[in-house]
């Protein structure tokens, strides 16, 4: 690594941590690597990597996608390292996040040496190995008293030209439970050598593709037939082989393959800060979420009108939330002009729906309203029946938004103040959703908001909305933003009698099931 420099235009390096970012469930990431990626300046990332564990990093951080796969590589691990390099050398604190375990099978012990090369500070942060997790969540012990006590990792991706490479022999006459990482391609030849060697050939095998994730597959067999089994069933890498005796009880065991939505493929339009509510509920069901941010929330360009109502709280009557962001950045913006709760005095609070009024019960307040439909039309309602007329009501919200609520309450006597509190706008697409449009169709898309229905037309090609629209159905959180759907001339297939979150991941699972 000759071209990679040792001088820096700091005084010192950064640190560098190479974490292991698990087989693919996000919830494998271990506490340490959650820990580190908060605090990282730049995160370098590749495809095995869940692209969920980025939430975890700072808003701030740089993110460099360098997406791997077998016998394609969109940035060669060369490259790789240089980045690593040089990126710590401009002083900044970089996390490098590896699918797995970073020393196991993973090339992250030639990261570190060129960084101990470099003599650039590093800290190893170990992963859930896939050898170990894939079968877990396949059903499959890999010991058990009564069947094997010993088990053996064996990387898969060699071509075995030097039979000497593996201990065939020993491996295939243990009588041990055998895990092959990135093995596919060799599969028929790994499958005879084993028997070749003395394994039995109705010794009992399991091929587990995507394991841990919602695209998880899993093909059972026996030595003399598991080739041809996966070839039948159109199997392709990433997989995991597990040889033994073991992998009979997973007729038993199977628990994660049951799942009700396992594999469905689900885009989720929803701003990526938001976007955890939908996707954890979805993913308990066994769903693979595609993140699409169609939608970013900012703070209004002119402040004043917002500023000017905290300012006079005293004069309103009502302060009326229409969604949760309207909550979130009302009181951030409350808190940063110096004041506390206290400012609300004995104002009263209305939610659209139980969403809002979360969002506003964990600033430990109570909402004094919640309409029965989660909607505008709910909440003129409510208002109606309850008499304002003469009453001064504060409306944060959106710049741009409905006018049916503001109208309506003036017309029940109200005195309206409208305060913009923030504005959506239309991010770019990221590489990675990108990469996934492109591997797989979508079943379910969904929208929660009609701004993010507005921003998928206006984000996604023409091209790119025909391939998720091919065999898609389209799920919209409530009649407002399907009308909207409707509108721009698409058909819905999935809504909720309730406009809120788990209502939306339930209508979902009923319309499969």
């Amino acid at each position: 690594m000759d071209q990679i420099k040792k001088n820096s235009t700091r005084s010192s390096p950064g640190e560098v941590y190479l974490i292991g970012a698990g087989p693919g469930d996000p919830g494998l990431l271990t506490l340490r690597g959650r820990e580190l990626l908060a605090r990282a300046e730049v995160i370098i990332y590749d495809r095995l990597a869940s692209p969920r564990l980025l939430a975890f990093a700072s808003p701030d951080a740089e993110r460099i996608y360098v997406g791997k796969r077998m016998g394609q590589h969109t940035v060669s691990q060369e490259k790789i390292n240089k980045i690593i390099v040089e990126k710590s050398l401009q002083g900044k604190c970089v996390a490098r996040l590896k699918g797995g375990d970073p020393f196991i099978f993973g090339r992250g012990g030639e990261e570190v040496q060129v960084l101990a090369e470099a003599g650039i500070p590093f800290e190893v942060v170990p992963g859930v190995t896939s050898g170990i997790a894939v079968p877990a969540y396949a059903g499959i012990p890999l010991t058990h008293r009564a069947y094997t006590a010993s088990v053996a990792f064996i990387t898969g991706h060699r071509k075995f030209g030097n039979e000497a490479d593996v201990n065939w022999e020993g491996h295939a006459r243990s009588g041990g439970t055998l895990v092959f990482l990135m093995g596919m391609k060799n599969l028929p030849a790994i499958a005879r050598r084993l028997i070749r060697y003395g394994r039995s050939p109705d010794t009992p095998v399991a091929v587990i593709r995507w394991g841990t994730t919602p695209l998880q597959q899993s093909i059972t067999g026996r030595l003399k037939d598991i080739a041809d089994r996966v070839k039948r069933a159109g199997l392709r890498p990433p997989a995991t082989i597990v040889v033994g005796e073991v992998v009979s009880l997973r007729r038993h065991m199977n628990w994660f393959e049951r799942r009700p939505l396992l594999g469905k493929r689900i885009l989720i339009t929803r701003a990526r800060e938001q976007a955890e509510r939908l996707v954890r509920p979805l993913e308990d069901r066994g769903a693979y979420c595609i993140e699409c941010p169609t939608i970013e929330f900012h703070w209004p360009e002119d402040l004043n009108p917002l500023d000017r109502a905290i300012n006079s709280l005293s004069r309103f009557d009502w302060i009326v939330f229409s969604s949760t962001n309207a909550v979130r950045f009302f009181f951030e913006r409350l808190f940063r002009l110096g004041l506390d709760l206290r400012a609300l005095g004995d104002i009263h609070i209305a939610a659209v729906g139980p969403g809002t009024a979360k969002a506003i019960s964990a600033l430990h307040l109570t909402a004094d309203l919640v309409p029965k439909a989660f909607q505008a039309e709910g909440l003129i309602e409510a208002f109606s029946q309850i008499g304002v007329s003469g009453r001064h009501i504060l409306i944060p919200r959106a710049e741009k938004a409905r006018e049916i609520l503001p109208r309506r309450l003036s017309e029940l006597g109200a005195e309206v103040v409208l305060a913009p509190a923030y504005r959506t706008l239309a991010p770019e697409l990221s590489p990675e959703c990108l990469e996934a449009l492109g591997e797989m169709p979508v079943d379910v898309l969904t929208f929660t908001s009609s701004s993010s229905v507005k921003n998928f037309f206006y984000l996604f090609s023409r091209d790119l909305r025909e391939r998720v629209l091919e065999q898609a159905k389209v799920a919209c959180i409530g009649p407002i933003t399907a009308r909207t759907a409707e509108d721009l001339g698409l058909k819905v297939t999935i809504q909720p009698n309730e406009s809120t979150i788990p209502a939306l991941a339930s209508a979902i699972e009923a319309y499969y099931f």
